[in-house]
């Protein structure tokens, strides 16, 4: 008797053979790895900041006979830019602060426009009128003084020549001086168009102020993802210094404008109404108001009073209003955030206005301010590199 368990079958298992290579499925291919950022050469960079450096340039040569009205608009909602913000932190709605601002911006320029033009033309013709006797006048002052300064150093020193020589040229010096600030005063009002004044130049003020904050933000959209943080920090030093200078600037020319103008038109002077204004507007140039003012008023005032007491007296005045301009309105309202010299600022001025006219002179501060915030930020970054810290070598 067999007690031995019968042996099992081995089992048939699945065939491992591969299927028939029409059945086989076929591989998907692997997901290709998703594109990397692309990133931009050093040419491509310089190339970008070179075409709109390119693009600004010829704008502004092929339209620069009508930006005049847009670049002074842009001034405008730029120097109310912070009173708008203010009003809307308190509830006025940004577009009716931006209509208020303007409007009062347009009522004030419109009443200094009737107040004071039909006095300057008045003063026009008083100049007009006067002009010979001043001319005389300013002979004769002259003429004693090279008396008393021959009789000190001897007639050999001044003879009689010379002495006409030198009233004559007085004279004319007087009399060019005086039909120049007649045409500076008949013709300035000229150098604006009355439709650009009246409609343009605030409609475009009132949308710029208006849409302020979106193009701000807007342009900082638009900036590179590379560059933004530092083209942001070059904008904001740009905005300090310009905002303080361009600010600051206007409040004491018009500061100046009044105190030249009422203590000339005080002490007598016939034309001190316009040569205070002149001098007061023309302090915007650093330097040159004052003395072009200055220089004006001794001349006027040596035509009109006849002696060197007047001519004192006007000199005072100018000195007053300089301490005034150095020590109090400046350190004030300027205080240490003007990073623009003076040198600057009048090359500036003269070199936008001699290339662009009135428009130049408009964008002569914004330019000099970007280019000298520019060129401060190289400055550091040049301080900071191997460039500048490399040791001295101590060898050859």
């Amino acid at each position: 008797m067999n007690l031995l368990p019968p042996e099992r079958a081995p089992s048939r298992l699945p065939s491992a053979e591969p299927p028939p290579a029409a059945t086989r499925p076929r591989a998907e291919p692997a997901p290709a790895p998703p594109p990397g950022p692309r990133v931009a050469t050093r040419g491509q960079r310089i190339a970008l900041f070179a075409g709109v450096g390119a693009a600004l340039l010829l704008g502004l040569w092929m339209f620069s006979a009508i930006l005049t009205p847009f670049v002074l608009a842009a001034v405008i909602a730029y120097f109310l830019d912070p009173i708008a913000t203010r009003l809307t932190r308190i509830g006025v709605p940004r577009t009716l602060a931006a209509l208020l601002l303007v409007l009062g911006m347009v009522a004030v320029a419109l009443l200094g426009l009737l107040l004071l033009y039909p006095l300057l033309i008045a003063q026009v013709t008083v100049l007009l009128q006067r002009l010979p006797s001043y001319v005389l006048g300013v002979g004769q002052a002259v003429r004693e003084a090279l008396i008393a300064l021959s009789e000190r150093l001897g007639p050999e020193m001044f003879d009689q020549r010379l002495q006409d020589l030198a009233v004559g040229q007085a004279g004319a010096i007087i009399s060019f001086l005086g039909t120049s600030l007649a045409r500076l005063i008949g013709g300035g009002v000229a150098l604006f168009n009355v439709f650009t004044l009246v409609t343009v130049t605030p409609v475009v003020a009132f949308y710029l102020l208006r849409d302020w904050p979106r193009m701000l933000a807007r342009i900082n959209a638009w900036l590179p993802r590379r560059s933004a943080a530092t083209l942001r920090q070059l904008a904001k030093d740009t905005d300090r210094v310009l905002s303080a200078w361009l600010r600051g600037q206007l409040l004491c020319c018009a500061l100046l404008a009044v105190y030249y103008a009422a203590a000339l038109s005080a002490v007598g002077l016939e034309l001190g109404l316009s040569v205070g204004l002149m001098a007061g507007l023309l302090s915007f140039i650093p330097y040159i108001g004052s003395i072009t003012g200055l220089i004006t008023a001794l001349a006027l005032a040596l035509a009109q009073f006849g002696t060197w007491d007047g001519v004192l007296v006007v000199l005072a005045i100018f000195l007053a209003g300089q301490v005034i301009e150095g020590y109090i309105i400046y350190p004030r309202l300027l205080g240490d955030r003007v990073e623009l010299h003076a040198v600057w600022v009048i090359f500036a001025l003269f070199a936008g206005g001699v290339a662009f006219g009135f428009l130049g002179v408009l964008l002569a501060v914004p330019i000099a301010a970007v280019v000298g915030v520019i060129a401060r930020y190289w400055l550091r970054r040049y301080l900071e590199s191997p460039l500048y810290l490399d040791p001295p070598r101590t060898g050859l």
